[in-house]
């Protein structure tokens, strides 16, 4: 049997938080309602304490919705900027560790890092009742191929969205799972007693093997690949940490035997802008596109499949299809705009598109017809793309 996968300022009880102290501010101070529709404030229930360096935060779903994920996806998050930076918010991406399906509510694992701000913030001062402002869940590392045997590869809190997706494959598949799992030491091993307590009781089909640093050194491709079982045609693999961990983790499938094309890893990178601010587009929004073909001006024609409904757009030719969107007023997703985090994925049904960047999807991805919507410029006339 293949695996597919189930699909404001910081408040505690109506009290803004100071960024600095993690205290109360003065009563006068004032929540900021939400920065845009498409946000929604998330009220912390829970922090579980993980390791010394890594917290869970569980979140109750917002009371307008819930807010839908596939096992792999991530939450970003607007967490109060560093007063001393000049910044008044550091949006962050954080995977989801929750499973839908397993878990009522969501939940999202943070390790402090060495010379960070954000998630050392969360770990110093996220509490019970207080409020953080999220977008709905993206991004794609998500078990897309239908795999009937799963190499999972993970390091530090790579564990998290590997997690979701090992949780996930275990309840509603047969699908044999083997996850190798680094970590400095013993004791920075997050998830530590799940991950036993699943292993006792699907030991006839997962195995768990942990690589600490402290025992073995720096995880290699060649030890590495020598944990990994023989692989099927249909094997598929998912990495996620530090880069020089996936390089490893990625040559050590390969080596193994793993299909190119089903070795799929997850980008980690820094927000540079604010995927919060509200985007009111250009000055005037372009026209709808005539039917049949480039528009006069030379405008390529696109027809729009987005949240259930099919729109026909003009879509200029050094503009990228996100901002074409958003000028519209259509609500596109996306996070990061800079063709990092998948956010913005859609299929491409017909035609062809350029993409001036692509850090996050891979052969397997693109070959399906998915590309990035903040990086893609259009090269035919007449083009057909889908949301998700």
């Amino acid at each position: 049997m293949t695996y597919t996968p189930s699909a404001i300022a910081p408040v505690v009880n109506g009290t803004v938080i100071d960024v600095a102290s993690g205290n109360p501010t003065k009563e006068q101070d004032t929540v900021e309602s939400s920065t845009a529709a498409r946000s929604h404030p998330l009220e912390i229930i829970d922090v579980i304490e993980e390791t010394s360096d890594a917290v869970s935060l569980v979140f109750a779903h917002p009371t307008e919705r819930r807010l839908e994920h596939t096992p792999g996806q991530f939450l970003t998050l607007r967490v109060p900027g560093a007063p001393g930076h000049g910044a008044r918010w550091a949006p962050r991406c954080y995977s989801l560790s929750s499973t839908p399906g397993l878990d009522d509510h969501l939940k999202v694992t943070v390790k402090r890092t060495t010379g960070g701000y954000a998630s050392n913030w969360l770990c110093d001062n996220a509490k019970q009742g207080m409020i953080l402002e999220s977008l709905a869940p993206g991004g794609r590392f998500t078990v897309r191929d239908d795999p009937d045997r799963l190499v999972l590869a993970a390091a530090g809190s790579g564990i998290t969205p590997v997690m979701s997706i090992l949780r996930d494959a275990l309840a509603a598949s047969t699908t044999p799972v083997t996850l190798v799992y680094a970590n400095r030491d013993r004791s920075s091993i997050i998830f530590a007693a799940a991950l036993a307590e699943l292993q006792e009781s699907h030991g006839d089909r997962l195995t768990v093997t942990h690589w600490l640093e402290s025992e073995r050194g720096i995880p290699t491709a060649a030890g590495l690949t020598a944990l990994l079982p023989e692989p099927t045609v249909a094997t598929s693999a998912y990495l996620c940490g530090p880069a020089g961990f996936m390089d490893a983790a990625a040559e050590a499938a390969a080596l193994a035997g793993v299909d190119g094309a089903r070795i799929h890893r997850e980008a980690f990178s820094s927000l540079t802008g604010d995927p919060f601010a509200v985007d009111t587009g250009a000055a005037a929004a372009p026209p709808a596109a005539p039917v049949g073909g480039a528009s006069s001006d030379g405008a390529a024609t696109v027809v729009v499949e987005l949240n259930g409904a099919t729109t026909t757009v003009a879509w200029p030719r050094e503009q990228v299809l996100l901002d074409t969107l958003l000028d519209r007023g259509l609500d596109a997703p996306y996070v990061c705009r800079e063709g990092n985090c998948g956010g913005c994925a859609f299929t491409l049904r017909r035609g062809e598109v350029h993409m001036l960047v692509n850090d996050t999807l891979d052969d397997h991805e693109l070959g399906n017809g998915i590309r990035l919507a903040c990086q893609s410029l259009p090269l035919a006339d007449e083009l057909e793309v889908e949301f998700d």
